[in-house]
């Protein structure tokens, strides 16, 4: 009989100083790799080159995965060993406050990219279906919109 293995084992606990420190040191590795990756995204996106974006989604992934394991670790470790960890301390939390900070400007630009490119392939959908659809006159002598059974399926290639 197979045993069902768990796919996301719970991380070790940090039991000492040294291994806090230690996971700080990769912790801020795993900060400057996101912040370098965020920067080549919005870079990117502005740019208009997405499928390049989609390349470099993986790697991003796998450092933000990183970075929840190792903050959720030190999270843990923390009522016990904040004392020892003493003030430099601060220093850590001042950078992990900074890079939410930048982490929510990635968040804005993506959104904005996400609502302006939703808002073109709309109005090219309602152009499509204007275009389409009979030129009419209605009782009043206008012109009548289009019906929504003239709106026609809308084809996207997603290889540029």
């Amino acid at each position: 009989m197979i045993q069902h293995q768990d796919m996301n084992p719970q991380p070790r606990a940090i039991t000492t100083a040294a291994e806090a420190w230690d996971v700080i040191g990769q912790l801020d590795a795993v900060i400057a790799g996101l912040e370098d990756m965020i920067g080549q995204e919005e870079m990117l996106v502005r740019a208009g080159r997405l499928v390049e974006v989609a390349r470099i989604a993986p790697r991003k992934d796998e450092l933000a995965r990183r970075y929840l394991a190792d903050t959720q670790r030190l999270k843990g470790a923390l009522p016990r060993l904040r004392d020892e960890l003493g003030p430099r301390l601060d220093a850590v939390k001042a950078r992990h406050a900074d890079f939410r900070t930048r982490l929510q400007l990635n968040i804005t630009v993506l959104a904005t990219a996400h609502a302006v490119s939703e808002g073109i392939v709309r109005g090219l959908s309602q152009e499509l279906t204007r275009k389409a659809a009979p030129q009419v006159y209605g009782a009043s002598g206008r012109t009548m919109a289009a019906r929504p059974s003239y709106a026609a399926p809308l084809a996207v290639s997603r290889s540029l």
